[in-house]
């Protein structure tokens, strides 16, 4: 295994797959850590549910899986969060990245939630959603994780001890030696987690460039687009313009939905527009017995 994969939720972890696989990687997602090993691969995915539990589960579960990719053979490690870096003053990102690091030994690491496909951007360590700052967008009204600073090397630093920094898009843009270059001064300076910019796919590829050889990343999963052919080129793999391959499946199918965000409403909006089916589900009504399957 090359790269083991760290989720702190189903939906991201299903994301990150899926661009490991896009760029030619043979990748399995599993559900928590199973019992008797991990399936052989060359990414490994392992979906927790971490976000929004107390940070001492979040850290506990994360080691868990931790313990078993290593086990496995995982050359790195990929901590994989929210492109809206969904979080509070107390975690749960900063305690997992601290305590990854701590278990790996390493003294840095990148944060980079960007995912430019998806109108997720970083700007001088500011978080945007499409054209708006992170904290003018509907994530500023999260029931669970409001996020109402767009400056995510503040909101990092508020989860966490060691000091963080900002890798900016200017000196990406000067490519992957410009970025290790800057990153050996960052840490020079003290500096254990740097934010890092990127506004393009671009950005992201040289990112995942310069930071391959790194023990730990933590990032979205638009970062995860540029480690295969990082790994190619340093001969690790060879990618297999067929890793996205399965076999078809016949019969019925169902889309469920359990997100009330923007973004997801828009989806559903458009899925009924379309006059597709449709049904909305009222967990309480259907637990009373007054909503069935009927």
């Amino acid at each position: 295994m090359i790269l083991g994969v760290i989720a702190d939720d189903f939906t991201g972890a299903t994301d990150v797959a899926s661009m490991l696989v896009r760029a030619g990687m043979h990748t399995v997602q599993v559900l928590g850590v199973p019992e008797g090993g991990l399936p052989k691969a060359d990414a490994v995915v392992i979906a927790l549910k971490t976000r929004t539990v107390a940070p001492v589960d979040a850290v506990a579960q994360s080691l868990a899986a931790l313990t078993a990719l290593r086990a496995a053979g995982a050359r790195q490690i990929y901590f994989k969060y929210c492109s809206t870096f969904d979080s509070t003053p107390q975690g749960n990102i900063g305690p997992v990245t601290d305590a990854l690091m701590s278990a790996l030994g390493t003294d840095f690491s990148i944060a980079c939630p960007a995912f430019p496909e998806n109108g997720r951007t970083v700007f001088r360590g500011h978080l945007f959603v499409g054209d708006a700052l992170l904290s003018d967008s509907g994530m500023r009204n999260h029931p669970l994780t409001p996020m109402t600073d767009s400056n995510l090397v503040r909101v990092l630093q508020a989860q966490t001890p060691q000091a963080v920094g900002l890798l900016r898009h200017d000196v990406l843009d000067d490519g992957a030696p410009a970025v290790q270059d800057r990153i050996a001064h960052l840490r020079a300076d003290g500096v254990k987690i740097a934010v890092a910019d990127a506004t393009s796919n671009t950005h992201l590829l040289t990112l995942a460039d310069a930071c391959a050889d790194l023990p730990l990343l933590t990032a979205g999963s638009g970062v995860a687009l540029g480690l295969p052919p990082a790994y190619a080129k340093r001969g690790w793999f060879t990618p297999n313009a067929n890793a996205a391959e399965l076999d078809r499946l016949q019969g019925p199918a169902a889309v469920v939905s359990g997100s009330c965000s923007e973004a997801t409403n828009a989806q559903v909006a458009q899925w009924l527009a379309t006059g597709r089916t449709g049904l909305q589900i009222d967990p309480l009504a259907l637990h009373e017995g007054s909503q069935t399957a009927d």
